[in-house]
């Protein structure tokens, strides 16, 4: 948003806004004052708002609008924007930094990557990708991490110095700004008035001593007769917190016996394979053997482990068993590292008297880490694991292989689970470069005695990344290291590989840094994005009507989105024994124009203070899937002075991104409950026949809770389309302002009603899988492969255009501000809500679409809880040089399904709420936050000092039993423990 398009509004009525909104807690909302005035008071002068680009009355709110205030973002404690709204009762599921899995799950089924290291923001629980951000009206370039093609912008990219306010329009808004704002629009406005220097600095940490973060910047502004200028540095860094250091999530599954859940890649191996020579069972087969390495054992080539055909689990071997599974939590992040440097700068200068020529121009670096545990080393014919391990060979006398016979995967190999300690947990570090130029010529011009305004816009982004993996393994060269020796040593620096011993007696482990050199490398991913942005508008006004101009505006964009993803060679080839991923590159080009207008049609009757109609329509043709048309319609009518009622339809329509079109393949470790395991106890006649029609054996048992997924584009998408209704009104009586003690008190509902069509995703997974297992149905069982001892080996589950996403809701806000009491000081209370009324995926099933309500639900595996109830309630004390304010965050409770483990192991009763549905309830949460700031007029409220805590009570997140990663949902609750923050901060 431009400055001229705000500053003038902003000198008058602004100051009385944000003294309101510095007395308002961490999360208040601010918004401008009441809709509400009274005929003798005088109109503020017409602005550009979000939500329109038709110059208007800031008070005559037609869309729903929340906004939030440099000072709400400093209150929260938090340094990033995505941060501080991912507090916000509006906000749903998004990456931040408690929820990235780099080296834990994959790719997820987005197409967009993993997205290691970035922030985003989710509304409606319509995902990141469904929400359009802009920054002072301009769309940003999306987000990069080495690690796909994201169809969301990374908030780390904007400054939190920089900005002015922040503007959430809680309504569809394609008909105004184009793709992606089906879910809302959130448009950051940065500061363009600041006069001076300043020097800020916030410092916070966890009351267990970790998560120590610490933010810098130093901000300067200046102006001159006709140019002014902005600048802003700053330096951010957020430090580990590990999941060991949490009692939640320092176990596999939160409150289970050791074991439960836990991986079978285990330091000391899990072998699974058909013996030709035993039979203890005397069936006439081959026994399956499933053993473990006793604690201790020695194999170091010379020294073999006992073995016994005839007697599996005895010697130096034992039958495998729940406790020895693998707990991988401990390796993986809580609260991931963090290092950003940020400069932003803007410019302004009068060319003439009604033009003005503006520059901005923004860079972050951002250095970030994700870890995970050791890579796992799955091999044989149930294995998954690509081509080399899946058809693994190692022969009788490979000097390390205790069981004297050949291990083939294709023939008597199922699995071998290996988890190498000695090679170090999986680190992935990127590095991410964002630039962002905006240059824009604007001014006024008389036309008929009458005002036009124009603008004229150049936008430029890219982002450049780069990931380093480190301690991941090679597949090819393990195969051949665990092949003939002959072979092995016919290839110059290849070293037999010891998989079979363990972490031997002294636990260091068998396998030598001399094989760990020869089967590791380090993985070196690359991804880029760039945005071209050329954007031209008009808008002015025709005719006057009885109640004021008929106003119009009108504009068009050409825009052109490239972005590729570029994974390590080895990766590439196949040969990686982790995730592996193939490239993506592709362009979208867009040419758009619209046309919105406004018809203030009544004003100064009886019921009827003013009634203002809207329209807005746009067309965009894009150059791979073609043109298409959407509309928007509204009302605005102030029934009195006190009341005003506003209502609109919107129709949406979002393009598939390019991760979604050209994501050529990847995979998702997703958690998952496959009916077929210990199938022969199901109660089900048709589950128990239909796995053994699979080929699955009666004595399968699921081998770990996650299964691999592989995901990828879809160039034959089309495009999402939506329609959305709102309806709402704010009050804001007279009689409360007119009362003496009361500054101002506010009551704001709103009900919205979307429907998204053609919605571009994944199937759920686990909907498919049990689907296929009920069914049969190739529709669901075509992309599932089975090995010979029962596992998934292949899932395969592309980008599609499911049926359908309906989902509607209630927001309602409650502001009460008091004026000066005597001498106890002045009062702030705001209540902001939101209830999820339901949200409804409806998917391609045997007999049609088949609704699936999630609302009230947490999915675990990705990540995602639809929590139906939010609410945050704050009370601030003004006195004095001293604002005191508390916060209490709501979340209802969620019920999720409970995972296989789980019943595999007899727990239901003791861990799952529900036993007999398999479900489990995540109990409601309240959150305290408290903060005291002191502004001592000594200073001339030039010095402020601030301290604070999030979470007083320490209260811990509702542990989730089927969430992928840390037991518990961290797109939704805070790491658990106390988040001391404090800030200072100078002007002069």
């Amino acid at each position: 948003m431009e400055r001229t398009k705000i500053d003038r509004w902003s000198a008058r009525q602004l100051p009385a806004t944000v003294s309101l909104c510095v007395a308002q807690a961490t999360f208040l909302l601010c918004g401008p004052p009441a809709a509400a005035q009274s005929a003798n008071q005088s109109a503020p002068e017409e602005v550009i708002v979000t939500g329109s680009r038709i110059r208007q009355n800031p008070l005559e709110r037609a869309a729903p609008l929340q906004t939030a205030t440099s000072v709400d973002i400093e209150r929260s404690g938090e340094i990033t924007v995505g941060d501080y709204l991912q507090r916000l009762p509006i906000s749903g599921s998004a990456l931040n930094r408690s929820n990235n899995s780099s080296g834990n799950l994959g790719f997820p089924p987005d197409g967009g990557g993993i997205g290691a290291g970035a922030s985003e923001i989710d509304l409606r629980y319509l995902t990141s990708k469904r929400v359009l951000v802009l920054v002072d009206g301009k769309r940003w370039v999306r987000g990069s991490s080495a690690s796909g093609v994201s169809g969301a912008v990374d908030l780390n990219t904007v400054p939190t110095s920089a900005i002015d306010r922040i503007e959430v329009l809680q309504d569809g808004a394609s008909p105004i700004y184009g793709s992606d704002a089906i879910a809302g629009v959130v448009n950051i406005i940065t500061r363009s008035d600041y006069r001076g220097f300043e020097l800020e600095t916030n410092q916070s940490a966890y009351d267990e001593g970790d998560g120590y973060t610490q933010d810098y910047s130093i901000s300067f502004g200046a102006g001159a007769e006709r140019s002014r200028a902005f600048f802003t540095a700053s330096y951010s860094r957020q430090d580990a917190v590990f999941s060991d250091d949490r009692a939640l999530s320092s176990a596999v599954i939160y409150g289970a016996p050791e074991g439960v859940g836990g991986s079978s890649g285990t330091p000391q191996g899990r072998f699974i394979f058909l013996d030709p020579r035993g039979d203890v069972d005397g069936d006439g087969d081959p026994d399956v053997v499933d053993v473990t390495l006793n604690n201790g054992a020695l194999n170091n080539g010379t020294s073999l482990p006992t073995y016994d055909p005839n007697n599996p689990s005895s010697g130096d071997f034992h039958a495998f068993g729940t406790p020895d599974r693998f707990n991988f939590r401990p390796y993986n992040y809580l609260v991931t590292p963090n290092r950003r440097v940020n400069l932003f700068g803007k410019a302004e200068y009068d060319v003439a008297d009604n033009v003005t020529l503006r520059f901005t121009a923004a860079y972050t670096n951002r250095k970030s880490s994700n870890q995970a545990a050791p890579n796992p080393l799955f091999l044989g014919s149930d294995a998954g694991a690509g081509f080399y391990l899946d058809n693994i060979f190692i022969p009788a006398d490979q000097r390390y292989n205790p069981f004297g016979i050949d291990l083939d995967g294709r023939s008597n190999l199922i699995t071998i689970g290996r988890r190498p300690l000695e090679a170090g947990p999986r680190i992935f570090d990127q590095t991410v470069d964002t630039w962002m130029i905006s240059g824009s010529l604007s001014g006024e011009l008389q036309f008929a005695d009458r005002p036009i305004f124009w603008d004229v816009s150049l936008n430029w982004g890219r982002n450049n990344a780069s990931q380093q993996g480190h301690n991941i393994f090679n597949a090819r060269k393990l195969a051949l290291a665990l092949g003939p020796e002959a072979a092995c040593v016919a290839v110059p620096g290849c070293v037999p590989f010891n998989i079979f011993g363990g972490m031997g007696p002294d636990g260091s482990g068998s396998i030598t840094q001399e094989m760990l050199d020869w089967v590791t490398f380090t993985q070196n991913d690359q991804s880029e994005q760039e945005l071209n942005d050329i954007i031209a508008n008009v808008s002015g006004d025709l005719f006057d009507l009885p109640a004021g101009p008929f106003a119009y505006a009108l504009g068009f964009e050409y825009r052109k989105e490239e972005g590729s993803f570029t994974p390590d060679a080895t990766v590439q080839a196949g040969e990686t024994a982790d995730v592996p991923a193939a490239p993506t590159a592709g362009d979208t080009r867009v040419r758009e124009a619209y046309l919105e207008l406004r018809a203030p049609i009544l004003a100064d009757l009886p019921a009827v203070r003013r009634l203002e109609l809207s329209a807005a329509v746009r067309s965009s043709d894009y150059d791979r899937i073609g043109r298409d048309e959407v509309f928007k319609g509204g009302i605005y009518w102030r029934a009195i002075d006190d009341l005003a009622i506003r209502a609109s339809y919107a129709e949406g329509f979002r393009a598939p991104n390019i991760g979604e079109l050209f994501n050529t393949g990847s995979r998702f470790d997703s958690n998952i409950n496959d009916p077929c395991s210990n199938y022969s106890a199901n109660p089900s006649a048709t589950v128990r026949a239909n796995c053994a029609a699979l080929g699955v054996p009666t004595t399968f048992t699921q081998i770990n809770q996650q299964i691999s997924v592989q995901t990828g584009g879809n160039e034959n998408l089309v495009p999402e389309t939506s329609e959305t209704r709102n309806i709402g009104f704010t009050y804001s009586p007279t009689w409360a302002r007119n009362a003496g003690w009361i500054d101002d008190l506010t009551f704001d509902v709103n009900y919205y009603d979307i429907e998204l069509d053609d919605a571009i995703q994944a199937l759920t997974a686990q909907t498919l899988l049990t689907n296929c297992v009920n069914t049969l149905d190739p529709l669901f069982c075509g992309g599932i492969v089975r090995g010979p001892g029962g596992s998934i080996t292949a899932f395969a589950n592309q980008l599609t255009n499911i049926g359908r996403i309906e989902t509607d809701g209630f927001d309602w806000t409650f502001t009460l501000a008091t004026a000066e009491l005597g001498g106890v000081g002045s009062f702030r209370f705001q209540w902001a809500n939101t209830y999820l009324a339901g949200y409804k995926e409806f998917t391609l099933g045997t007999s049609g679409l088949v609704a699936t309500e999630r609302a009230g639900t947490e999915v675990g595996s990705p990540i995602r809880g639809y929590v139906r109830y939010k609410s945050t309630l704050s009370a601030d004390w003004l006195l004095n040089d001293f604002v005191t304010s508390l916060t209490l965050r709501y979340l209802s409770d969620l019920t999720e399904i409970c995972p296989q483990s789980v019943i595999d192991n007899d727990l239901t009763e003791q861990l799952c709420s529900d036993p007999v549905r398999l479900t489990n309830e995540m109990e409601s949460k309240v959150y305290t936050d408290l903060r005291v700031s002191w502004t001592p007029a000594a200073f001339d409220r030039q010095l402020q000092l601030a301290i604070g805590v999030n979470n007083v009570l320490d209260e811990d997140p509702p542990p989730c039993l089927s969430c992928d990663l840390n037991n518990y949902d961290g797109t939704l609750y805070p790491v658990p423990g106390r988040f001391f923050h404090a800030r200072a901060a100078l002007k002069f």
